[in-house]
């Protein structure tokens, strides 16, 4: 599923602490991580965020990065590039199954309205609660 081009408002980042090297802040860091082991814990899916670049075609690195986890086949890759504003969800077999095209792009959606907010943070982990949601228990 491809979420497709976020809204070509610039999005900015967080300000970040001196000698900081990313995106997120500790108390986001901590805040995504809680967010992803809840939705993994609540699913049985493993659930995976990347920011960063994305080489283009886009959808084709965030699926190369997919693969590369440690069980694709349960895995949901949110893949973000917030100087690029693409973003990617990847589902692998069984997550699919559980995670139809519909549902990844009313997630995206949502993430999209926070990222054109300034909340790159808070809108991953609406995203994933979402997912996570939608997904129900393993």
């Amino acid at each position: 599923m491809t979420a497709g081009e976020m809204s070509k408002q610039n999005v900015p980042l967080p300000e970040q602490p001196s000698g900081f090297e990313g995106p997120f802040t500790t108390r986001q860091l901590l805040r995504l991580d809680e967010a992803m082991r809840l939705a993994d814990r609540s699913t049985g899916l493993v659930f995976s965020i990347y920011v960063g670049g994305l080489d283009e075609p886009s959808r084709d690195h965030a699926k190369k990065l997919h693969a590369e986890l440690a069980d694709p086949g349960r895995s949901v890759l949110i893949a973000v590039s917030p100087n690029d504003r693409v973003l990617e969800i990847v589902t692998g077999a069984t997550a699919r199954k559980r995670l139809p095209d519909r549902t990844c792009k009313l997630a995206a959606l949502s993430m999209v309205a926070s990222f054109g907010g300034g909340d790159l943070a808070g809108g991953l982990v609406i995203g994933l609660a979402q997912l996570a949601e939608h997904a129900g228990k393993s």
